[in-house]
């Protein structure tokens, strides 16, 4: 069973999965923790991480994979926080910056992307990029 913590792609993810007849089967929940305070409330995130590192970070990544673990059923987890534009990004930040954490019993993965293009095309990238590493997940 998979489910999703999503920040940047407010349930995009979710909806891909949920998209194909039969995800009932595999899919077991998605969190859609846009705000910080959501990371926090729904997932477990500490908030002296996000004020360390900030939302897009490796650590909160991280945390929100195990969060959305820990608060579900599933044997799998995939979670994304990033910059999709147009604004807010950063020099240490720019648009199109996404953090990706997938996490299972005993494991974690994480690792950071750059996108190019609109605020839709760093959306449905990171959406590709998250489903396509759950293919080679080592479990």
């Amino acid at each position: 069973m998979l489910a999703t913590a999503e920040s940047c792609t407010g349930g995009l993810i979710a909806a891909a999965c949920t998209d194909l007849a039969g995800s009932s089967n595999w899919f077991e929940r998605g969190f859609v923790t846009y705000s910080n305070a959501a990371k926090t409330e729904l997932l477990g995130v500490d908030t002296a991480l996000i004020e360390r590192h900030g939302a897009v970070s490796e650590p909160v990544v991280r945390a929100m994979a195990a969060g959305a673990l820990a608060h579900s059923h599933a044997q799998v987890a995939v979670a994304v926080t990033g910059v999709a534009g147009p604004s807010g990004g950063s020099p240490e930040k720019p648009v199109g910056t996404v953090w990706f954490g997938w996490a299972w019993p005993g494991g974690q993965h994480s690792e950071v992307c750059h996108f190019d293009g609109d605020r839709a095309a760093v959306r449905h990238a990171t959406v590709r990029h998250a489903l396509t590493w759950l293919t080679t997940l080592p479990v």
